[in-house]
């Protein structure tokens, strides 16, 4: 996490009347990350996916329920503070509209297109290759905070 994260982190917290999570990661969203942040702050994004598989070939643990995050955009500067309310297992085939048009990012058409698009590249970079089928991690969150 850079110093700005992390001051952002710590400045929310003072304040709030209870303890600091110990535990907190900062990422961008994707491949445009700047506009999967604006929609995070304009609460429009309330819903995230990746390939499972990459957690494990990147040996990540898989998101917890309750776990904090802070988003960041293109400049790696912090945009918001969520929090994790669900986390699902499923094949990207079987993912409901409902969750996809929780991302926020359009229709399910363009949802499905985006997302075929760069997990291919992202397996790709690891040499493994994109099926409709292959297990996503979904996400649900809250956005507790913005800059």
């Amino acid at each position: 996490m850079n110093k700005q994260a992390e001051k952002f982190w710590n400045n929310y917290w003072v304040g709030q009347g209870q303890a600091k999570p110990e535990k907190v990661e900062a990422f961008q969203f994707g491949a445009e990350a700047d506009w999967l942040a604006d929609l995070v702050v304009e609460g429009k994004k309330t819903a995230t996916c990746s390939a499972h598989v990459l957690y494990e070939v990147e040996n990540e643990p898989l998101p917890q329920v309750g776990q904090y995050n802070i988003v960041l955009d293109a400049k790696e500067e912090p945009v918001a503070i969520i929090r994790v309310t669900e986390v699902s297992i499923m094949p990207m085939n079987e993912v409901p509209v409902e969750f996809a048009l929780a991302e926020g990012e359009g229709d399910y058409e363009f949802w499905w297109s985006a997302h075929e698009k760069f997990f291919t590249n992202e397996l790709e970079a690891h040499g493994l290759e994109y099926s409709e089928s292959m297990p996503l991690v979904c996400e649900r969150f809250e956005t507790i905070h913005t800059k």
